[in-house]
Protein backbone atom coordinates (compact mmCIF):
# COMPACT_ATOMS: atom_id res chain seq x y z
CA UNK A 1 0.00 0.00 0.00
CA UNK A 2 2.64 2.98 0.79
CA UNK A 3 4.41 2.08 -2.27
CA UNK A 4 1.26 2.49 -4.21
CA UNK A 5 0.92 5.44 -2.49
CA UNK A 6 4.41 6.67 -3.39
CA UNK A 7 3.93 5.80 -7.12
CA UNK A 8 0.94 8.42 -6.86
CA UNK A 9 2.56 10.75 -5.25
CA UNK A 10 5.65 10.55 -7.54
CA UNK A 11 3.58 10.58 -10.65
CA UNK A 12 1.26 13.29 -9.53
CA UNK A 13 4.36 15.44 -8.64
CA UNK A 14 5.92 14.72 -11.80
CA UNK A 15 2.74 15.64 -13.72
CA UNK A 16 2.42 19.19 -11.94
CA UNK A 17 5.86 19.86 -12.71
CA UNK A 18 5.29 19.05 -16.15
CA UNK A 19 2.07 21.60 -16.19
CA UNK A 20 4.10 24.03 -14.17
CA UNK A 21 6.33 23.96 -17.52
CA UNK A 22 4.07 24.59 -19.61
CA UNK A 23 1.57 27.15 -18.44
CA UNK A 24 0.52 29.12 -21.45
CA UNK A 25 -1.92 27.23 -23.41
CA UNK A 26 -1.80 27.79 -27.06
CA UNK A 27 -4.16 30.40 -28.25
CA UNK A 28 -7.24 28.53 -29.17
CA UNK A 29 -8.86 31.18 -31.40
CA UNK A 30 -9.64 32.17 -35.19
CA UNK A 31 -8.61 35.32 -35.94
CA UNK A 32 -6.57 37.80 -33.01
CA UNK A 33 -9.39 40.32 -32.52
CA UNK A 34 -8.63 43.75 -32.77
CA UNK A 35 -7.35 46.54 -29.22
CA UNK A 36 -7.82 50.01 -29.57
CA UNK A 37 -8.43 51.84 -26.18
CA UNK A 38 -7.62 55.06 -24.57
CA UNK A 39 -5.28 54.84 -21.58
CA UNK A 40 -5.57 56.85 -17.94
CA UNK A 41 -4.32 59.58 -20.29
CA UNK A 42 -6.79 59.31 -22.94
CA UNK A 43 -3.63 58.38 -24.96
CA UNK A 44 -5.00 55.85 -27.89
CA UNK A 45 -3.60 52.35 -27.94
CA UNK A 46 -4.04 49.95 -30.69
CA UNK A 47 -2.61 46.74 -31.12
CA UNK A 48 -1.36 46.96 -34.57
CA UNK A 49 0.81 49.72 -33.72
CA UNK A 50 2.60 47.29 -31.26
CA UNK A 51 3.79 45.28 -34.87
CA UNK A 52 7.54 43.77 -34.42
CA UNK A 53 6.84 43.28 -30.46
CA UNK A 54 5.73 40.50 -28.00
CA UNK A 55 2.54 42.05 -26.34
CA UNK A 56 1.30 40.89 -23.48
CA UNK A 57 -2.41 42.27 -23.28
CA UNK A 58 -3.99 41.44 -19.67
CA UNK A 59 -7.44 41.77 -18.83
CA UNK A 60 -8.27 42.98 -15.02
CA UNK A 61 -9.81 44.81 -12.56
CA UNK A 62 -9.43 46.57 -9.35
CA UNK A 63 -12.23 44.24 -7.16
CA UNK A 64 -10.36 41.02 -8.91
CA UNK A 65 -7.95 39.78 -5.83
CA UNK A 66 -6.18 37.74 -8.50
CA UNK A 67 -5.64 40.35 -10.82
CA UNK A 68 -4.00 42.56 -8.71
CA UNK A 69 -1.49 40.21 -7.17
CA UNK A 70 -0.49 39.29 -10.30
CA UNK A 71 0.86 42.85 -11.71
CA UNK A 72 3.93 42.59 -9.32
CA UNK A 73 4.74 39.87 -11.84
CA UNK A 74 3.83 41.44 -14.88
CA UNK A 75 5.84 44.44 -13.83
CA UNK A 76 8.75 42.65 -13.14
CA UNK A 77 8.47 40.31 -16.67
CA UNK A 78 8.35 43.45 -17.96
CA UNK A 79 11.70 45.55 -16.36
CA UNK A 80 13.67 42.13 -16.98
CA UNK A 81 12.86 42.60 -20.85
CA UNK A 82 13.16 46.31 -21.03
CA UNK A 83 15.56 47.26 -24.15
CA UNK A 84 13.63 44.76 -25.69
CA UNK A 85 11.19 44.57 -28.29
CA UNK A 86 8.16 43.55 -25.15
CA UNK A 87 5.65 45.42 -24.38
CA UNK A 88 2.39 45.60 -21.68
CA UNK A 89 -1.04 46.24 -22.29
CA UNK A 90 -2.92 46.20 -19.09
CA UNK A 91 -6.68 46.21 -19.67
CA UNK A 92 -9.16 47.28 -17.27
CA UNK A 93 -12.26 45.73 -17.86
CA UNK A 94 -15.73 48.03 -16.53
CA UNK A 95 -14.22 50.55 -14.06
CA UNK A 96 -14.09 54.08 -14.76
CA UNK A 97 -10.66 56.13 -14.89
CA UNK A 98 -10.84 57.13 -11.26
CA UNK A 99 -10.53 53.37 -10.17
CA UNK A 100 -8.02 52.07 -12.47
CA UNK A 101 -6.11 55.17 -11.51
CA UNK A 102 -6.71 54.72 -7.55
CA UNK A 103 -4.89 51.40 -8.12
CA UNK A 104 -1.84 52.48 -10.62
CA UNK A 105 -1.50 55.14 -7.88
CA UNK A 106 -0.82 52.28 -5.28
CA UNK A 107 1.40 50.33 -7.20
CA UNK A 108 4.29 51.29 -8.94
CA UNK A 109 3.77 50.08 -12.93
CA UNK A 110 6.19 50.83 -15.78
CA UNK A 111 3.07 50.24 -18.87
CA UNK A 112 -0.33 51.53 -19.56
CA UNK A 113 -3.61 51.05 -18.21
CA UNK A 114 -5.71 50.51 -20.46
CA UNK A 115 -9.96 51.72 -20.06
CA UNK A 116 -12.41 49.15 -21.38
CA UNK A 117 -15.34 50.59 -20.00
CA UNK A 118 -18.26 49.08 -21.66
CA UNK A 119 -16.60 45.44 -21.93
CA UNK A 120 -16.66 45.38 -25.63
CA UNK A 121 -12.57 44.43 -25.86
CA UNK A 122 -13.20 42.10 -23.31
CA UNK A 123 -16.24 40.18 -25.11
CA UNK A 124 -14.23 40.59 -28.21
CA UNK A 125 -11.30 38.54 -26.99
CA UNK A 126 -13.26 36.25 -24.66
CA UNK A 127 -11.93 37.37 -21.18
CA UNK A 128 -14.73 35.75 -19.28
CA UNK A 129 -12.82 35.13 -16.23
CA UNK A 130 -10.14 37.48 -14.75
CA UNK A 131 -7.24 37.80 -14.61
CA UNK A 132 -7.19 36.55 -18.70
CA UNK A 133 -3.81 37.06 -20.42
CA UNK A 134 -2.67 36.87 -24.08
CA UNK A 135 0.80 36.66 -25.63
CA UNK A 136 0.62 38.54 -28.76
CA UNK A 137 4.15 37.85 -31.27
CA UNK A 138 5.24 40.38 -33.42
CA UNK A 139 3.66 39.11 -36.33
CA UNK A 140 0.54 40.46 -34.57
CA UNK A 141 -1.02 37.22 -33.88
CA UNK A 142 -1.74 35.80 -30.79
CA UNK A 143 0.29 33.04 -29.65
CA UNK A 144 -0.74 31.88 -26.07
CA UNK A 145 -3.65 32.59 -23.60
CA UNK A 146 -3.77 32.12 -19.57
CA UNK A 147 -6.89 32.48 -17.44
CA UNK A 148 -6.47 32.79 -14.22
CA UNK A 149 -3.43 34.35 -12.46
CA UNK A 150 -0.12 33.42 -12.47
CA UNK A 151 3.40 34.44 -11.68
CA UNK A 152 4.51 36.29 -14.87
CA UNK A 153 7.86 36.59 -13.68
CA UNK A 154 9.02 32.82 -13.49
CA UNK A 155 11.87 31.12 -15.59
CA UNK A 156 9.22 28.83 -17.29
CA UNK A 157 7.16 31.74 -18.41
CA UNK A 158 9.85 33.93 -19.64
CA UNK A 159 11.18 31.48 -21.41
CA UNK A 160 8.46 31.65 -23.64
CA UNK A 161 8.26 34.51 -23.78
CA UNK A 162 11.85 35.17 -25.00
CA UNK A 163 11.17 32.50 -27.25
CA UNK A 164 8.72 34.22 -29.44
CA UNK A 165 10.25 37.19 -29.10
CA UNK A 166 13.45 35.19 -30.96
CA UNK A 167 10.84 34.46 -33.87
Amino acid sequence: MRRRQFLISTLLAAWTARAAAQPLKPWGGVVTPPLELADLDGKTHRLADYRGQVVLVNFWATWCKPCRDEMPSIERLRASLQGRPFAVLAVNVGESAEKARDFAASMPLGFPLLLDRDTRASRAWGARVLPATFLIGPDGVARFSYLGELDWAQSEVRAQVEKLIRR
